[in-house]
């Protein structure tokens, strides 16, 4: 029944329609939740947290804390117009098209490394739809350069994408420690995403200079300067190895309280149907945890991890990489967490997952929310096909996952 359940829980996941239901991926989940509780895979006391046994809670409410005080966080900023002022601020320095380009990638890749890629991208895109309109330049490789390098960037820490969030809280490793090994890779990655960029829309990308004049921009600076120093201490919070999920609430809530503004526009700008889609595969994955086919979908994968460590990190990684494009990146860490553990190098495997689960959003266009939200915000200016954007997501998520895995193979052989 719980197998059941979540293979009909995947085909909404997957983004697939069925004939008389019109579910997406969030009412999709929701459904299937409910059928875990309703079947009796899943109890209610497991789902709202009353079990005397906390190995036996559904939701990882840590996670959707941590999730939550980030969002706020990046609404006020976007309040203040920081993603706009980042984005005049790479207008500045880039007067060509091809630095315009390198520029964009670089800016959505340090933004998510901080804050949600998600909302990074949500806010960015239509600032570089106005920018490359003006210069008239073709907005596909901006806006690939938006979702691609935002997924790049977002490797460096736990808070730079959901499924690393759920890595941290079932990981224990430190935000430093992590931000350690995966600062190099995420670097890479996103130069790997500029160069492949620059070359594969050499023809589009004149080298001319070129001038823009964006829309007037009103900076509200004292909101500015109280999102920005809230989220360096929330930064510094998790340096300092304090618990994660409430630091982020609590600068959260300190802009919220000290903004001037009114919190109910704030609130409604966060994304609960994103809580309500990660709670709900919190369930319906608990379910399959707790029927024991996770373990079975280990053991069917195992000869691929056989052997030494070298070999169990290599094929799992490679599964990382095709699973997170079969089942969706989200619902494949849900599972795979529960195998980490007992792996020959866990912490490495950690390190692995995170890599693995993020830069296969890269891979193709339905791989990552981050790509979703940019072209449906471009939608009516740019038509980016499923074969199109493979063009460029296959190369680009193959070398930088390589090069990628290569780096933190060695940075664990060093250190």
């Amino acid at each position: 029944m719980a197998l059941a359940i979540f293979l009909f829980t995947y085909i909404f996941i997957a983004g697939a329609r069925l004939p008389f239901v019109k579910l997406d991926r969030p009412g999709g989940a929701l459904l299937g939740a409910t059928l875990m509780v309703v079947a009796g895979v899943v109890t209610p006391a497991e789902v709202f947290g009353h079990s005397s046994d906390r190995g036996q809670q559904a939701i990882d409410m840590d996670t959707l804390v941590l999730l939550l005080g980030m969002m706020l966080l990046a609404v006020y900023l976007a309040q203040a117009n920081f993603f706009r002022a980042a984005g005049a601020k790479a207008l500045k320095v880039a007067h060509t098209p091809r630095l315009l380009l390198v520029a964009v990638t670089f800016v959505s890749a340090f933004l998510s490394a901080f804050l949600v890629n998600d909302t990074v991208c949500l806010f960015l895109t239509p600032l570089v739809l106005v920018v490359v309109e003006d210069a008239r330049l073709p907005p596909v490789p901006y806006l690939l350069a938006v979702c691609m390098g935002s997924n790049s960037g977002s490797v460096a820490t736990f808070t730079g994408n959901p499924q690393n969030m759920l890595i941290q809280g079932a990981s224990g490793l430190g935000y430093a420690r992590f931000a350690a090994y995966m600062a190099l890779p995420a670097v890479l990655s996103t130069a790997i995403v500029a160069v492949a960029l620059l070359y594969l829309f050499r023809k589009e990308l004149p080298a001319a200079r070129f001038d823009t004049h964006p829309p007037p921009l009103e900076v509200d600076r004292r909101l500015l300067a109280l999102g920005l120093g809230s989220l360096l201490g929330v930064v510094v919070a998790f340096f300092a190895g304090l618990p994660m999920s409430w630091s982020a609430l609590a600068g959260g809530v300190l802009v919220m309280s000290l903004s001037g503004h009114d919190s109910r526009e704030a609130l409604e700008r966060v994304d609960w149907v994103l809580l309500l889609f990660f709670a709900s595969l919190f369930i319906v994955v608990h379910g399959v945890n707790k029927a024991g086919w996770a373990e079975e979908i280990r053991q069917l994968f195992s000869p691929l991890m056989a052997g030494p460590p070298w070999r169990e990190t290599l094929g799992f990684a490679g599964l990382t990489l095709v699973a997170s494009n079969l089942f969706s990146n989200v619902p494949f860490v849900m599972l795979a967490r529960a195998w980490v553990p007992a792996m020959q190098e866990p912490e490495l495997a950690w390190h692995v997952l995170a890599l693995g689960s993020t830069l296969a959003g890269n891979l193709t266009l339905v791989g990552s929310v981050a790509n979703l939200i940019v072209f449906e915000a471009a939608r009516g200016k740019v038509r980016m096909g499923f074969v199109d954007y493979l063009r460029v997501g296959v190369p680009v998520t193959l070398i930088s996952f390589a090069v990628g895995l290569g780096v933190l193979l060695a940075e664990h052989a060093l250190f």
